[in-house]
């Protein structure tokens, strides 16, 4: 069972990675050139969602909720997918501005982020029988930065996952070993740059944080 002063630190360690900040930054909007095909998007909000993946969603439920800007947000909202908006300053402009003025978006995002990433990785966690909240550190992560537990990563590592036998902890260190190679040798820079996340967890692995009562150092800040 995982604890609230568990899933409180989860989330801190991975708002720190997304936006630098444990409280995660509800107006941080970047441009990458990590979309499909190496195209730029804009990614945006306290963990960072992505123009072509979920921030559709965001604004959808924002809308939904009766945001101060929803009337705002609706014609971009008919747009995303269908056309780049990463240039779009208007567009840009007004998702920091609701992040910042509308209490409404930081309510928005924590729902979302939550039903969106958190829900989906604990229903890992939960059905593949891991038990410590290193380990759901770990999946959560990975939820965010990858979609989920890619299983092309899973096949690089012999351990069996517990519910099927295997050692949690065993598991869990493949898995970081894995994840850490492959970004490390991605062909896109941008996800090379991002193995502070993995060196965090092998880090926490190395001195036993199985449980998270430990300080974290995540990317230079401590949790």
């Amino acid at each position: 069972m995982i604890s609230s002063t568990q899933k409180s630190k989860i989330l801190q360690v991975v708002n720190v990675f997304e936006t630098g900040s444990k409280q995660g930054k509800y107006d941080l909007l970047v441009v990458y050139k990590d979309g499909k095909n190496n195209s730029k998007q804009i990614t945006f909000g306290r963990s960072q969602t992505t123009e072509q993946g979920n921030l559709k969603a965001l604004l959808q439920l924002y809308v939904a909720n009766k945001g101060k800007f929803a009337n705002d947000f609706k014609p971009y909202i008919l747009d995303l997918g269908k056309k780049p908006l990463w240039d779009n300053s208007k567009f840009k402009n007004l998702l920091r501005k609701s992040a910042r003025e509308d209490e409404v978006m930081k309510v928005s995002q924590d729902v979302f982020f939550d039903t969106l990433y958190y829900q989906p990785a604990l229903h890992f966690f939960e059905k593949n029988k891991f038990t410590l909240g290193l380990s759901l550190l770990v999946i959560y992560d990975s939820f965010i930065h990858s979609g989920t537990v890619p299983a092309f990563l899973r096949e690089r590592f012999p351990e069996n996952i517990p519910v099927n036998g295997g050692d949690e902890k065993k598991w869990i260190k493949q898995y970081v070993d894995v994840r850490h190679s492959w970004l490390e040798n991605h062909t896109r820079p941008i996800l090379q740059k991002t193995i502070y996340r993995t060196q965090c967890f092998k880090n926490q692995i190395k001195s036993g944080n199985w449980s998270l009562n430990e300080e974290i150092i995540a990317n230079g800040i401590r949790v």
